[in-house]
Parts: structure tokens; sequence; C-alpha cells
């Protein structure tokens, strides 16, 4: 039981002042800074003196402390007697040192790029904590080859660009708030906006997964509501949406033991994830053939040659949401053979976007009125050409019709036979 004398010394310096700090400051970072704390101090520290480095009051950390025990082993130890006890974490539950060699650091140290956008979070913080850490093993003098070579700059050459990362400097409480609750297997309240909708709506989510995909961080979840569409089932929620988040500091949920975060991303192509079976077949031309051969875009793809050096590709998803802007990303270079609804949705996006451009590909003067190259006008003498031809043929047909010739006409042909 956690006994509440105050301690006559005070030998770590408070903070922050007593009481909720000011501003947004979640439940889950002054965790963090508790769990920081302890392992800081091997030795212990009171309750009064933990609560004034987190900036709480002495009930709201025998919360806390009851808290992180459910995950570190913490023990009391007596200063003297009728004194505060001193809350340490037990010494076989402190971190444990990990061995690794230069080669396995550089290849973490590679993919440090792919978490820049959470900078500012608790999160992103613990990651840089570890990156500096690993750099410091990785730029060691090296052995053989490499022996005293203490600047190779490694890190810098062997790394991960992300393609057009997003940035979540305003959203580092909502992403701290989304990873405790993943990691901790606690519900998550939050106001959220769904793609459909424009207003938002409060809801209850219990996270299975946090993932980041096309550099944008995702959570796949339970939705706890019931009695509406959508509810009460397993969905994506994008972390953009989220407003107001707040991590459950009592209660906790399980993890479905078949739950698998595969099952709700199709591969390069989004997070849609269908009830139905849907085959697409697409023929990429043959100058492309071998780029696309080099890729797994789907986990059910099948290519095959055609005679024409052509490559097809055919494979089996759940939606074709996010296909059609795939495929325009070939432009020419890719053809959808079925379904006829994709190849619909393509062409449709081809005459939209052909409609925000006044410069017709061919046959048309450019929008100034001029036309550089002459085709317009080449094309315009072809027309008036055929149009004459085919009225002389309609009137040669019909010389009951044609008009009696005038004077001037009459005077060229006697011109003619003199």
């Amino acid at each position: 039981m956690l006994r509440s004398v105050r301690p006559a010394r005070k030998d770590v310096p408070s903070s922050a002042p007593l009481g909720r700090p000011r501003g947004r400051f979640t439940q889950h970072r002054r965790l963090d800074k508790l769990r920081s704390l302890l392992g800081q101090h091997t030795k212990g520290l009171t309750l009064y003196e933990l609560a004034a480095a987190v900036g709480v009051t002495p009930r709201s950390m025998r919360r806390y402390l009851k808290e992180v025990s459910h995950e570190l082993e913490l023990e009391p130890v007596p200063t003297r007697a009728g004194g505060a006890l001193r809350w340490r974490v037990r010494s076989g539950e402190l971190p444990r040192k990990i061995e690794l060699r230069r080669t396995q650091a550089y290849a973490i140290l590679a993919a440090r790029r792919l978490f820049e956008p959470m900078k500012g979070s608790t999160l992103f913080d613990e990651i840089e904590l570890a990156t500096e850490r690993l750099l410091a093993l990785a730029q060691r003098p090296g052995r053989g080859p490499n022996a005293g070579v203490a600047d190779a700059r490694l890190e810098q050459r062997f790394l991960y660009l992300p393609v057009a990362p997003k940035d979540y400097s305003t959203r580092t409480e909502e992403l701290d708030d989304l990873f405790q609750a993943v990691a901790d297997l606690r519900p998550l309240k939050c106001r959220y906006r769904s793609g459909a909708k424009e207003s938002e709506e409060t809801i209850v989510i219990h996270p299975y997964a946090m993932v980041l995909y096309k550099d944008s961080v995702y959570c796949v979840g339970l939705h706890t509501g019931r009695g509406e569409a959508g509810r009460g089932e397993i969905r994506t929620f994008l972390l953009d949406r989220m407003r107001d988040t707040e991590c459950s500091a009592l209660e906790r949920f399980d993890l479905p033991p078949d739950f698998k975060v595969d099952d709700y991303f199709q591969g390069g192509f989004g997070i849609w994830r269908g009830t139905k079976k849907i085959k697409v077949v697409i023929d990429f031309d043959a100058s492309v053939a071998e780029l696309v051969r080099s890729r797994r875009v789907h986990e059910t793809q099948k290519l095959t040659t055609l005679p024409s050096g052509a490559l097809r590709l055919a494979m089996t998803v759940g939606d074709t949401t996010e296909l059609a802007s795939w495929i325009l990303g070939w432009g020419r270079k890719a053809t959808v053979v079925e379904p006829e609804t994709l190849a619909r949705d393509v062409a449709t996006e081809l005459e939209q976007a052909l409609a925000h451009y006044p410069i017709r590909v061919r046959g048309s003067d450019t929008a100034d009125g001029k036309d550089p190259d002459g085709v317009g006008r080449a094309e315009a003498k072809a027309k008036a050409s055929r149009v004459g031809a085919e009225k002389k043929s309609e009137a040669a047909k019909s010389p009951g019709r044609m008009r009696a010739p005038g004077k001037a006409e009459d005077a060229r042909a006697r011109a003619r036979k003199a």
C-alpha cells in the first residue's frame, strides 16, 4: 500500500506547479516522464518527490504508480523508521543491454527518416533517443579494411527516403495518444470526421494497430458504437481526421487472436477492404514490361508475357477505389482489359482531366489562336476539299437541280472555244 507521509527532504526539484498543468498535457506524457524518472533514479523517489517532478498531486501520483506497476515491477524501499517510502523499479526489471554489430546498427538507422513526420511527439523523442545511441555505436572506428575510420558517415549514405512525407507537427498529441492506446490496448476516445461527412462525431475505438502507410498514419481498430452502419466493425481510421483524443487510463480491451493487419491493406492499392473479389487485368506496353515485372504490387498478381512483348498483369482485389489513379500514373503505357467498370473509371478521369486544358492534343489551334505547325489549317483545308467533292458528287447525281449557267460563265466558255 502506498504511504502518503510527506518527506523531510526534496532531492528532485519541482519542474512544474502542482495540479493540472496549463494547456494540453495528456496522461501518457506524465506516465512516460514517471517511467523515465524511475529508470534514472535507481535508489528510488518518494511519492511527493515524484509528484513534484511530474507536476501532479500526490493523489494522482498514486494512480500513476498503480498504472506503471502493470508493466514494471515496483518495490517500496523504506528510508528510515516512520519515514516516507521510496519507490523504485526492481533491479531485475531495469533495461538490459543489447549487443549489436555496426552493420546491424546501420541497418536500423537506415529507416530513421521514416519517422521524421512525427517530430514533436513523445513517440518521436523516444525513437530519436534510440537513434542517437545507435549512431554513437555505428560511428566507432571500424575493423578490418575500415580500421581506424571513425567518420565514414555511412548513416548518411545508406538510408530510406520517404516519397512525400506528411507533417504531423500539429498532431503530436493525437499521435502520442494513438500510440499509447495501441501499445497498452486501451480504448481511444476522439472527435472524428469520416471522408464522406463534413461534420464530426465523438467515437470510441479499440485500436488494434497503428500503421504508417504511404507516409500517412492510420489506425486499424474496432468502432465500438452499435446500431449504425460501420459501427461495431473493424475499420481503418486516418490520424489526420482525429481531434481531441483521449487514451483511457482505466480500461483495457483484448486483442482478437485472429487479427492480422495485412487483411486490411491491399498492397499498393490502399486501405480499402472489400467483401467481394474482383478480377483485374491490365496490359502494359513492352517498354515498361521490365519495370512492372520487378515490382510486386499485390499478393495475388500473375504476370504473362504477350506475343507482342507486352506484359499482362492479372490479380484479384477487394476494391478498385485506388486502382484508377495508379493506372493513370502509367499514362498510355497501361490499358485496362477488365473489369469494364474500371476501364470506364479510367476513361472518365482522362476526359475530365483533358477538359481542364484548352489545348487539344491534335487537329486544333492553340488557345491564343496561333497554329505554329500549321496542323489546324491543313486539316481545315482537307475538310473543305472533302465537302466540296461531296457537293459535286451530289450535283452530278441530280443534274435537274443544277442551276443554269450565268452570263459570265457563258462568256468564259465562248472564249475557250475561240
